[in-house]
């Protein structure tokens, strides 16, 4: 019931009435969002009825940890239109997608710390080291740079934001420590703070201009795919589709015929290439799903293709 003589009430009343402080009353009027009807004679603050309600929206909002500005958005709209339902419907996905982050964070530390306390006690420090030095959750900007880097220079943007795709794992959104531990050692290792050197890349990699990169990359991703195919049967390294078109994307960005001495000189040179099976055995650990064979990686069907190449070419 409104006490006052005017019809209004003052800060104390409408503090009761909502339940909170005078205070907090106060600091909302202070900052504009909730707006004061005049003031009394002594200088006291009034308000209309409309404010309880309006403290209250203010209230909800705010113990939904939605800040100051993007309170004052939603009131502003509900002012001019009579209802709040855009800049309302803004604010709660915002707040979503805020609070989808922290709890992705929260399991990516819980299970850094499991790692830590599940391995044995004189290995801790050694873990710690390697998990901490993720974010949480981690961010694949350093394994992008590592490639960019690996990748040759004229190679077409389309064609290496293909082939990052397939080599740039996404951390998993509910890992395991196993998990953890495999994207730290991703991020130690390319990052060289493992403490070795990136490694460079193969000779037969580094093609002449950007036609043959974009030829060559997009012909080595369709064979990987045929051979993770062959690899998921349980099939051993032999010639066939997948070995064919393996060979004919070096022969094509190298704008060369695919005859046996080709493949003859082709499997030695990728014999003597520098690789990078770390890197690949990482991926392989952190996409793994539990209870099942671990997926094949580029670096597996590469090495399920170089395997039935040289068996191909013979001695």
């Amino acid at each position: 019931m409104v006490t006052s003589y005017d019809g209004l009430w003052g800060i104390g009343e409408l503090a009761e009435r909502a339940g909170v402080s005078v205070k907090t009353v106060r600091f909302y009027s202070d900052n504009g969002l909730l707006p004061e009807a005049g003031r009394s004679v002594g200088g006291h603050r009034r308000y209309r009825s409309g404010a309880l309600d309006r403290l209250r929206m203010i209230r909800s909002l705010r113990q939904l940890d939605l800040p100051l500005p993007v309170v004052r958005r939603v009131l502003d709209e509900e002012d001019a239109s009579g209802g709040a339902a855009g800049a309302l419907e803004e604010a709660v996905a915002g707040q979503l997608r805020e609070l989808g982050s922290q709890a992705r964070a929260l399991r990516w530390k819980e299970a850094a710390l499991r790692s830590v306390q599940e391995c044995p006690a004189a290995e801790r420090a050694d873990r710690l080291r390697l998990v901490a030095a993720l974010a949480a959750p981690p961010s694949t900007a350093p394994l992008v740079r590592f490639w960019r880097a690996w990748l040759p220079p004229r190679m077409p943007a389309r064609s290496v934001t293909a082939f990052m795709d397939i080599a740039v794992p996404q951390p998993p959104e509910h890992p395991e420590p196993g998990q953890v531990l495999a994207f730290a050692g991703l991020n130690a290792l390319v990052t060289g703070s493992c403490g070795g050197s990136a490694p460079t890349q193969p000779a037969a990699h580094r093609t002449a201009d950007a036609r043959a990169s974009a030829v060559l990359y997009a012909g080595l991703a369709e064979a990987y795919e045929l051979a993770g195919a062959e690899m998921r049967r349980g099939r051993r390294p032999a010639p066939g589709e997948a070995l064919d078109g393996f060979v004919d994307a070096y022969a094509s960005a190298g704008a060369t015929a695919d005859t046996p001495g080709f493949r003859r000189e082709l499997s030695r040179q990728l014999a003597s290439d520098p690789r990078i099976d770390r890197y690949w055995e990482l991926t392989a650990e952190l996409t793994a799903v539990h209870g099942r064979p671990p997926e094949p990686t580029p670096g597996s069907a590469h090495d399920w293709l170089v395997a039935a190449l040289d068996a191909a070419s013979g001695p």
